[in-house]
């Protein structure tokens, strides 16, 4: 899979895919990474990406003329690539959003600054996304966390490949358990004893409950969607009722 970016800042994104788990699946060849300076599609001296809104305004948005002719042309080298535009206006990115994106070949994400961009220039996007009701400087960080979302998903990139599946929201819809490591007792709050009784029955009995209860505590929302049985959905809402009164 070939992620790529389309930013007036491509030189943001190297630091963060080059360490880590994505520095290694990318030195193996899970995916490749590719960052288009936009600036490379502008015809004057000072390579010019924004311009003042029509109607008056603050701020400058960006001009249509170097993100169409960006994409056009990173589009038409190769297999076309799916485009990812970011806006308040779009879809909220979620797990299962990086579960689709995972299957694509080739993405490119279109990285917006300063007010935003000319409204035409979402006619070039096959989907639109937003990471939730915040505003934020550029579309960098988006670009960002969505490869990161989806680069741990491709085979290869976590090592152990039920890494992934035991996060959370996948693929049961709950968040993940809670999870303890050495020492056995910090400051007085102690590990459950299930987990070190080396009964794997028992442990993951331990946090199937685990995650229900932290999903009911935390993000009732998930609920209605979660994969789970009457008894446990049951169980479940009666941990969020319990949560509501404050009692939990």
């Amino acid at each position: 899979m070939t992620f790529e970016t389309l930013s007036v800042f491509p030189e943001v994104f190297e630091p963060y895919l080059g360490v880590s788990v994505l520095g290694r699946a990318r030195r193996a060849g899970v995916f490749d990474f590719v960052a288009h300076d936009l600036r490379d599609w502008t015809h004057d001296r000072h390579r010019t990406v924004d311009d003042a809104p029509f109607g008056g305004g603050q701020g400058m948005l960006m001009k249509p003329e170097p993100i169409f002719e960006a994409v056009e042309a990173i589009s038409s080298s190769g297999e076309r690539p799916h485009v990812v535009f970011f806006s308040p206006c779009g879809r909220r990115f979620d797990q299962r959003c990086a579960e689709r994106l995972a299957r694509e070949r080739r993405v490119l994400l279109v990285c917006g600054r300063y007010e935003g961009m000319d409204e035409r220039c979402y006619a070039l996007a096959d989907e639109v996304l937003s990471l939730g009701d915040y505003v934020l400087t550029g579309g960098e960080l988006a670009a960002l966390t969505v490869i990161d979302a989806v680069a741990r998903l491709l085979p290869g990139a976590l090592g152990d490949e039920m890494s992934a599946v035991d996060e959370s929201f996948s693929p049961s819809g709950l968040l993940e358990y809670a999870q303890y490591t050495r020492p056995a007792s910090f400051r007085g709050m102690g590990v459950p004893e299930v987990l070190l009784s080396g009964d794997h029955a028992r442990v993951a009995a331990w946090r199937r409950e685990s995650a229900i209860e932290r999903t009911a505590r935390w993000r009732p929302d998930l609920l209605d969607a979660a994969d789970i049985t009457d008894e446990e959905r049951a169980r479940a809402l009666e941990l969020a009722r319990e949560r509501e009164r404050g009692t939990l």
